[in-house]
C-alpha cells in the first residue's frame, strides 16, 4: 500500500518495512524555504524499537547530492 498525500506546510514522509528492520524517509520545507530530507532505520515488521537518525540534509549539501 501507498499514500501519497503531504502539502508544502506538513511535508511528505515514506516508511518502508523489511522483517526485521526498515527506513522512515520524510521531506519538509525548512525554515529557509529549502527543501529538508531526514532518514531513520527503524525496527521491522518482527520488532520494535526506536527509530535511529541516519542523515538530514538539505539540496544545497553537496555532500548527499552528488554535485561538486
Amino acid at each position: 500500500m501507498a499514500t501519497r498525500t503531504g502539502s508544502k506546510a506538513s511535508g511528505i514522509q515514506g516508511h518502508i518495512r523489511g522483517w526485521d528492520t526498515g527506513v522512515k524517509v520524510q521531506i519538509h520545507t525548512g525554515t529557509d524555504d529549502e527543501d529538508v530530507v531526514t532518514v531513520w532505520r527503524t525496527g521491522g515488521l518482527n520488532s520494535s524499537g526506536h527509530d535511529t537518525l541516519v542523515a538530514q540534509f538539505t539540496s544545497s549539501d553537496k555532500q548527499f547530492m552528488g554535485r561538486e
